[in-house]
C-alpha cells in the first residue's frame, strides 16, 4: 500500500491504496475523461459512511462488475 496526496474540492488530503487500485482508479478517470482528483471528489461526494479509501475500492469493484455483466 502507498499513500497518495490528493486535492478534493480544494482541500489536500491523503489516501492509502494498494497500487493495483490506484492504477485502476487512474484508468477509470482516464476513461471518464476527468482528472484523478475530480473522480476522487465524485467518489467522496457519494461515499456515505465508508472511509475514502474503502469507497474508492468499492467504486473500482462496481465498475469492474458492470463491465463483466455488460
Amino acid at each position: 500500500m502507498k499513500k497518495h496526496s490528493v486535492n478534493i474540492h480544494g482541500h489536500q488530503t491523503s489516501i492509502t491504496l494498494e497500487n493495483e487500485f490506484w492504477l485502476a482508479l487512474k484508468d477509470e478517470a482516464n476513461k471518464e475523461g476527468v482528472s484523478t482528483n475530480t473522480l476522487i471528489g465524485r467518489i467522496d461526494d457519494n461515499r456515505g459512511d465508508h472511509n475514502l479509501s474503502s469507497a474508492i475500492r468499492l467504486y473500482i469493484l462496481q465498475k469492474l462488475q458492470e463491465r463483466l455483466t455488460a
